[in-house]
């Protein structure tokens, strides 16, 4: 399997989590959110190299916690811009110069397993963009201004995006560049691949890799994890 490097985005707060603090700082089990991540991803075996996008405020505390975690790959920490998509663009200046294939893997989807790094990381030998999804499984409603349903999209062909998405690096530094220039503003780094007509394959993912985002997600992911270490 060939080398990746990781990005993980964690420059966000605790808002929707109606906590004071940025929510991947938050206790999950004894630890916080944002170790069980790094520890997903230095287990996964084509990992060669993480980095941390942070706000300088959480810096501090994000290094203490990666060292107490005494991981095998290096972790660097890297800081973050206004929205996501800018703290990706810094990420991304922030690679080292070996660096071809790039994961980008927020931080708190913790419950992503290492397989699941590798499966990306070997997909990225065939393509040169890619998003773990799954299938959709609940009817999904377009709905206008007002809540009124518009259309029902076939169901067939939904998937919903998760983390890590991989890309070439290269390629994925030029559609950040035009997404500057063209003042594209998106939500995920495979929506500016979209948007420069490149292609996006899927990585089948997982169920249980949620993104805590809210007071109930934490008490998901929380079975999940005392459901995988029995």
């Amino acid at each position: 399997m060939s080398p990746v490097h990781v990005l993980i985005p964690a420059a966000g707060s605790g808002r929707r989590m109606g906590a004071d603090r940025n929510k991947v700082l938050l206790d999950l089990l004894g630890q916080p959110i944002i170790a069980w991540t790094l520890k997903a991803a230095a287990q996964a075996e084509t990992v060669v190299w993480i980095g941390v996008i942070c706000q300088a405020g959480d810096r501090p505390t994000l290094e203490t916690i990666a060292a107490s975690l005494h991981l095998s790959k290096p972790v660097i920490f890297i800081d973050g811009g206004t929205t996501r998509q800018e703290s990706v663009c810094n990420g991304l200046q922030a690679l080292p110069p070996e660096a071809t294939r790039v994961l980008i893997h927020d931080g708190a989807r913790c419950l992503a397993t290492p397989d699941l790094f590798d499966r990306c990381a070997t997909a990225l030998d065939t393509c040169p963009g890619l998003v773990a999804a799954v299938p959709v499984k609940d009817t999904i409603k377009v709905v206008d201004a007002n809540q009124r349903v518009k259309t029902t999209p076939d169901r067939e062909s939904l998937w919903a995006a998760q983390t890590p998405q991989g890309f070439d690096v290269a390629l994925l530094k030029q559609c950040h560049q035009q997404g500057i220039e063209q003042g594209w503003s998106v939500t995920d780094d495979a929506a500016l691949f979209e948007k420069c007509s490149l292609p996006v394959q899927v990585v089948p993912g997982e169920e249980t890799n949620l993104k805590v985002t809210t007071p109930m997600d934490l008490a998901i992911a929380e079975f999940i994890l005392k459901q995988r270490l029995g």
